[in-house]
């Protein structure tokens, strides 16, 4: 099978790092948030670049929908190399609770300073960062008490800079979701394709759900067939169709027929990569 060859970077991303740039001196951190399900495609290699040495927190959003090994591999992992790092459902809030103290740690020299100069109690400012649809705008909402930031589950709602006051002496600044200008590998475009990062309009989207079946044969095949009841016996190589086959049986277990009982597999595609992204086909990591 082939990898779908996916690059989306259109000029407000460009526009984004700009402010990402002009309005780091404001910030005494950075939260950069990430898809639990992409820890390895899901960041930004530029975002580095750009904060240089500010503080920073991992978020890992979307936490219940990812492996529940995996994620706590991955943390172990990062805190062995010295990353402060959070795990947190930013929808319904689970996890959010250790933020404010984690972030007065990471900034504890900054605190320091303030106070050294009479500034006691002065607030600490947090960039908010992240790729489209990884829930920055959700996190800003759960840690304000309420709904402030627009909220979306697709890329490219938030469309500006803003502040926001969210108590505990805390400040975030909320930016837009920024990729980057080309995926070097197809497989980290594939993936923030499937998890909704890249905007489903300039996607195929049945060869983009054929890729993402050939996935879950490999790795979570009892999740298709208990979830759609279809037959997984068929083998799989990088020149079959049975991806494309395995399409059809879903559509055909779903009844999505069109006229002259043809399948609709357009339909089928839509329907598994929604029910995917809601987490109807269990906890599933990608990376």
């Amino acid at each position: 099978m082939s990898t779908p060859q996916i690059q989306w970077f259109p000029g407000h991303m460009a526009k984004t790092r700009r402010l990402i740039h002009e309005n780091l001196h404001l910030c005494d951190g950075a939260v950069e948030i990430i898809d639990a399900r992409v820890t390895h495609s899901g960041r930004n290699p530029e975002i580095d670049k750009l904060l240089v040495d500010k503080p920073r927190i991992l978020l890992l959003n979307k936490a219940d929908l990812a492996d529940a090994d995996t994620t706590v591999h991955r943390v172990l992992e990062l805190r062995r190399d010295g990353i402060a790092v959070l795990t947190a459902d930013c929808s319904s809030g689970r996890g959010l609770n250790a933020f404010a103290p984690l972030a007065r740690k990471v900034c504890t020299e900054t605190v320091a300073r303030n106070e050294s100069k009479g500034m006691v109690g002065r607030a600490l400012r947090f960039m908010v960062v992240g790729i489209p649809n990884c829930g920055k705008s959700s996190f800003i909402n759960r840690m304000a008490g309420r709904a402030k930031a627009e909220a979306a589950d697709r890329p490219g709602v938030t469309k500006r800079t803003n502040w926001f006051t969210i108590g505990n002496g805390l400040e975030l600044l909320d930016t837009p979701g920024v990729l980057w200008p080309k995926f070097d590998d197809p497989v980290v475009g594939m993936r923030l394709a499937f998890i909704g990062s890249v905007k489903d309009e300039i996607l195929d989207v049945e060869e983009l759900v054929c890729a993402f079946l050939h996935v879950m044969r490999q790795r979570y095949p009892e999740r298709i067939q208990e979830r759609y009841h279809v037959d997984l016996t068929a083998d799989v190589d990088e020149n079959s169709s049975a991806d494309y086959e395995l399409l059809q049986s879903i559509a055909l277990s779903r009844g999505f027929l069109l006229r002259g009982n043809n399948v609709d597999t357009r339909r089928a595609a839509h329907t598994l990569m929604d029910e995917y992204r809601a987490g109807k086909l269990g906890r599933i990591t990608l990376d």
